[in-house]
């Protein structure tokens, strides 16, 4: 067995724990391996161990394995920040984008939406932190972007998607991921079931708080070059 497919085991193994101390469905949470900066070789191995979504952040780096993977039955994950110019190559290559953090993007996104393909599954960015350094929607702003990306055709509004400000302590993990979660839940929208949280260092407390998707890179495929 590789050592990506032990560290694999070991995620899987770290996420079922974390169901169960948070009382939650066994598999209630996915695993997106963040392949991002990583070789086709390390996506091949995990896949081989089982994993099926992948997640990139820059869009030629992506389509490249894209086309050296072109066999596997990979489902594709963008997570990085959205240029205005790389729209119509995210909308026809990828099936889920984590990083919706404008209206104008999100138009975009649906614009350029081939009609062969289905509708495009978005999560909504939240700046849940507030800090300057980082895109996203504020809190007060989600009942309106909402309504707004829901009524646009070719995309499929999922979820939210949130990186909070890295702090050490569980319960400070907790928090953010908490506010978003029960903002979320209070809008009363049964459509929004995706919730992208979580990631190598805060994976246990985002899972407490209700993340449906974990973002684990450094913990798989090891930290980047």
């Amino acid at each position: 067995m590789s050592s990506i497919a032990n560290k694999l085991k070991k995620i899987h193994s770290e996420i079922r724990q974390a169901e169960s101390h948070a009382q939650r469905k066994n598999a209630s949470v996915q695993l997106l391996a963040v392949s991002k900066t990583k070789p086709s070789t390390d996506i091949i191995q995990a896949y081989q161990a089982g994993q099926r979504h992948f997640g990139e952040s820059y869009c030629q780096e992506a389509l490249i394995k894209q086309q050296e993977l072109g066999s596997y039955q990979i489902t594709w994950h963008f997570i990085g920040p959205i240029q205005s110019n790389k729209t119509r190559q995210i909308a026809s290559h990828f099936s889920w984008v984590h990083s919706v953090d404008r209206l104008k993007i999100a138009k975009r996104l649906s614009e350029q939406r081939p009609m062969s393909l289905p509708p495009l599954n978005i999560c909504i960015q939240v700046n849940i932190s507030n800090e300057a350094s980082k895109s996203g929607f504020q809190l007060a702003e989600l009942p309106t972007i909402i309504e707004q990306i829901s009524l646009l055709p070719n995309i499929k509004l999922r979820g939210v998607m949130a990186i909070p400000q890295p702090v050490a302590d569980y319960e400070l993990q907790r928090l953010p991921y908490r506010q978003l979660y029960q903002s979320i839940m209070a809008l009363a929208k049964p459509e929004i079931d995706t919730f992208s949280f979580g990631m190598t260092g805060d994976l246990q407390a985002a899972i407490a708080e209700g993340a449906t998707i974990v973002r684990v890179g450094t913990a798989l495929f090891g930290a980047r070059a």
